[in-house]
């Protein structure tokens, strides 16, 4: 474990996840679109890694990311928070991308407006939906290692046992939850949470 490694709590965790699910469609959509290259999708989700610090992520990200044509030496520049490599088109979509990590999805809304007038509505909720997924991963990744850690004797300052053992084996949980929840509101018209609307 390292210094800067985050940790998250079970209720952190649910919103992580339920904000991944609602932003499931879009994400589909964005692999029929081709709107959000696979090389910028991998570019926003090592931005949200570099935040995060989960190191499942960053290993398997960093080999996704060479599969999609981006070189050793821009991943670890995006792994350390520095997108001088990167298109510079992407780089206001990696600027939030790091926000939305930093506020654990607690965004800015005039910040993802403006990414809505740089990249139109559709991709701006691809951009969004990749972030949300890779959110997720970290998430998750990184309670799993703290629980591993802790039961090596090595507990992760900060976190909890009911916290790591919550977020690893709530999503089974949880996400039956939340698919009927997205179920209902798709029935009923209700409007979804302000936190997870865009």
């Amino acid at each position: 474990m390292t210094a800067t490694q985050r940790v998250f709590t079970v209720e952190a965790s649910y919103r992580v996840l339920e904000a991944a699910f609602a932003s499931l469609p879009d994400f589909i959509s964005a692999q029929r679109r081709g709107q959000v290259s696979k090389a910028f999708q991998e570019r926003l989700m090592l931005a949200v890694t570099h935040v995060n610090n989960c190191r499942y992520c960053s290993y398997f990200h960093t080999l996704v990311s060479l599969k999609a044509g981006l070189s050793q030496e821009e991943i670890q520049k995006l792994l350390a928070g520095e997108f001088s490599d990167a298109p510079p088109e992407e780089a206001a979509a990696l600027m939030f991308a790091q926000h939305y990590a930093e506020t654990l999805g607690n965004y800015d809304r005039d910040a993802y407006q403006q990414i809505v007038t740089v990249y139109g509505e559709q991709t701006a909720r691809e951009i969004l939906a990749a972030i949300r997924m890779i959110m997720s991963g970290n998430v998750y990744g990184i309670m799993f290692d703290a629980l591993q850690y802790r039961l090596r004797g090595r507990p992760y300052d900060g976190s909890t046992l009911g916290d790591e053992i919550g977020s690893v084996f709530g999503v089974l949980a949880f996400a039956p939850v939340i698919a009927a929840k997205q179920v209902w509101t798709r029935i009923t018209g209700a409007k979804m949470m302000s936190t997870l609307s865009v």
